[in-house]
């Protein structure tokens, strides 16, 4: 093993990590297990044994740490010893991530993915569904196995992590229908519907008309069903349709965890579309995964795997696009735990079930989801990812002036059950 010692001896200050090559040898990088505070969170960098199945896989692992391990773990090149696991490992990778971006080879790479990014974002009518179809026309019956009753697949809004998952998406399609104050018979736009919860939700608490907008057939499809089965079929319609195709008003438009997929060259057209969709007094909420620094990059497991042409975006990108449409930007909430909260939930559900989503997709699907559910966790927990909610209107006197009026709408709308 020559190179990746290069890049593991100076990456690993904290824990220790063991690597077993082919030939048996053990190579340890690291002081050991370390109790310390990282983003403000009691961490312990813990002890992790890996074993490499072959030969290339270490030139892999130190020229594209991130893919390879994602590939070598789900291709069972890579596997874990002495009881660690993979989510063991990227936590302990993610509390010295600095020192890995700081090699040479890691800065010359992250500097040309930061270049090309716009080119892999370019999502124009047509592959933008074909991109978001590769994550959500895997089978509905896989995302029941982990998901809650809802079937909600986006961040829940979390009082406490005692709440619970379900109360947790409750509350969630509580304080999004409170903050678009939906009166009844007001037509409504839902921009990325998913399995239509949140639909369903604002026909049945709010009174409103709702067109919920997928391009994925199957989720459309189990959507329509469920909302049949919740007696708003008549006031629930879902359309399989880019967002761009669309014409008409609506009092209101929601987009939750939708614009990741947009891609950073698209915001300006992405808001643009949103303003021409609204009436002259409507309101638009869009709840989106973002960041807390800079503009970046997808990592290239998430791009190639997981979200093609997809993009958690810096507040700067997002709000360069908006000034320019005439929109005012009214509230903007920030979600820094929550969806930390969200995943360490649909993780331990993931794993509580993980047999059967072998025997339905396969060991190396399971192993590529366990690799993304984990990531994804951390990254949320200790690493510089949020989610933000954006109400927008065509006017400063759109959106109330005070946010007051959000926690009184919770409250009606929970003394009714809701």
């Amino acid at each position: 093993m020559l190179l990746l010692p290069k890049l593991l001896k100076r990456a690993i200050r904290k824990g220790r990590l063991t690597v077993i090559t082919p030939d048996d040898k053990r190579h340890v990088f690291g002081p050991g297990r370390e109790e310390l505070v990282f983003a403000g969170q009691q961490k312990t960098a813990g002890e992790v044994t890996i074993r490499l199945k072959d030969e290339r896989i270490e030139r892999e692992l130190f020229l594209n740490p991130e893919l390879a391990l994602a590939e070598g773990y789900m291709d069972g090149r890579i596997e874990f010893e002495d009881g660690s696991s993979v989510h063991d490992l990227l936590e302990l990778f993610w509390l010295q991530r600095s020192e890995l971006r700081k090699h040479p080879l890691q800065k010359a790479i992250r500097a040309i993915r930061f270049r090309i990014r716009r080119f892999r974002m370019h999502n124009p009518l047509g592959a933008a569904g074909k991109k978001v179809k590769h994550h959500y026309d895997i089978p509905t019956d896989f995302y029941r196995l982990w998901l809650d009753e809802t079937m909600t697949y986006s961040c829940a809004y979390w009082h406490s992590p005692e709440v619970g998952l379900a109360a947790a998406q409750q509350a969630k399609l509580r304080h999004i229908a409170a903050k678009l104050k939906i009166e009844p018979g007001m037509r409504v736009l839902d921009i990325g519907s998913g399995w239509g919860e949140l639909a369903i939700y604002l026909a049945k608490a709010c009174g409103a008309k709702v067109t919920g907008l997928n391009v994925s057939p199957d989720q459309m499809a189990a959507a329509q069903q469920r909302a049949q089965a919740a007696g708003v079929g008549d006031a629930v319609t879902f359309v399989n349709r880019d967002y761009r195709e669309l014409a008409g008003t609506f009092d209101r438009v929601v987009s939750v965890g939708m614009m990741e997929h947009v891609g950073v060259a698209h915001y300006l057209e992405y808001f643009e579309k949103i303003r021409d969709l609204l009436t002259p007094d409507g309101i638009a909420l869009v709840h989106c995964i973002g960041r807390v620094g800079p503009p970046g990059f997808t990592g290239p497991f998430f791009e190639k795997y997981i979200f093609p042409g997809g993009y958690a975006p810096a507040l700067s990108e997002v709000f360069a696009a908006v000034e320019q449409t005439g929109l005012w930007s009214s509230d903007c909430e920030f979600w820094r735990r929550h969806y930390h909260w969200t995943l360490a939930a649909w993780r331990e559900r993931f794993m509580a079930r993980r047999e059967e989503v072998v025997a339905m997709m396969g060991e190396r699907f399971a192993r590529m989801w366990e690799f993304y559910l984990s990531a994804c966790e951390i990254s949320f927990d200790i690493g510089g990812d949020m989610v933000f909610q954006l109400l927008l209107g065509p006017h400063k006197s759109a959106v109330p002036v005070v946010r007051d009026y959000i926690t009184e709408a919770e409250a009606k709308l929970e003394a009714r059950g809701f």
